[in-house]
C-alpha cells in the first residue's frame, strides 16, 4: 500500500522526555499501527541505532566524563546514525520513529549538566546538515512527540526499575533541570513540537498521541 496522499514520502518523529515519562512504552504500538495502515516503519533510538553509535552510547551512559566529551560523543553518534539509518530510511519512504533526538542533547546536557547551548547548536548545525547531511538545511523531525511529567512522578517511576545507568541515578534536580530544556526547546519550535500529558493513565496518553497523528493525517484511527 502506498502512503497517503497527505504524508510526506519519508515521515520522521522523534519522541522526547525525561526518564519514567513512560514514551518507550508507547513507541512499539505506534510502528504497529503506521505498519497496519501499509507503511513500513524504521524503529530506532538515541544515542545508539548503528554499531558504532551503540558503543558510544555505552560509554556516554556508563563512563564518567566532563560534559563537553559527553556532547561530542553524542553528535558523534548522531552523525553515524543519520548516515547509516535515518537518511537512507526516510528516502526510501518509511516512518522513523527515533526514541529520542538533538533536543535530548539539549535537555540533558544543556538543561541538565548546565553545557553551552551555543556549542550544542553549533554542534547541531554541523551535524544535520541535508541533503545527504552534505549542506543544506537543518534535519529536524518532521514531528516531536513531548512527553511531559512532572519530575517527582517520573522518579517515583523509577524507583524499582532496573540498576540505574549515570543518567537515571541523578537527583530530582536535575532532572527539572532537563525538564526545563525541553521546555525551551519547545518553546522555540512549537510548531515541530506535540505535548502530551504523561501523567495521565497509559490509555489516555496512547488516545492522545493518536490523536496528534489523526489531525495530522498521517494515521487514521
Amino acid at each position: 500500500m502506498n502512503p497517503t496522499p497527505t504524508a510526506p514520502a519519508g515521515l520522521f518523529i522523534s519522541f522526547e522526555g525525561i526518564d519514567g515519562a513512560g514514551k518507550s512504552t508507547h513507541i512499539a504500538g505506534l510502528a504497529d499501527a503506521f505498519e497496519a495502515q501499509g507503511r513500513n516503519v524504521t524503529l530506532t533510538r538515541e544515542p545508539g541505532g548503528t554499531p558504532l553509535a551503540e558503543k558510544l552510547r555505552a560509554m556516554v551512559l556508563n563512563d564518567a566524563m566532563d560534559p563537553l566529551t559527553e556532547s561530542l560523543l553524542v553528535f558523534a553518534a548522531r552523525r553515524d546514525h543519520l548516515l547509516t539509518v535515518i537518511e537512507p530510511a526516510l528516502a526510501r519512504g518509511d516512518v522513523v520513529l527515533c526514541d529520542r533526538f538533538t533536543d535530548a542533547t539539549f535537555a540533558y546536557q544543556g538543561g541538565g549538566r548546565g553545557f553551552d547551548l551555543a556549542v550544542l547548536t553549533t554542534l547541531e548545525q554541523w551535524v544535520q546538515t541535508t541533503p545527504a547531511l552534505k549542506g543544506g538545511p537543518l534535519r529536524q523531525p518532521d514531528l516531536t512527540v513531548w512527553f511531559d511529567i512532572a519530575p517527582e512522578v517520573a522518579a517515583a517511576r523509577l524507583a524499582d526499575a532496573r540498576t540505574p545507568d549515570r543518567f537515571e541515578a541523578q537527583p530530582v534536580a536535575f532532572f527539572r533541570a532537563v525538564a526545563n530544556g525541553y521546555s525551551a526547546r519547545a518553546m522555540a519550535a512549537p510548531e515541530r513540537f506535540a505535548r502530551l500529558n504523561a501523567e495521565q493513565p497509559r490509555e489516555a496518553v496512547w488516545g492522545d498521541l493518536l490523536a496528534q497523528f489523526d489531525q495530522r493525517g498521517w494515521l487514521k484511527r
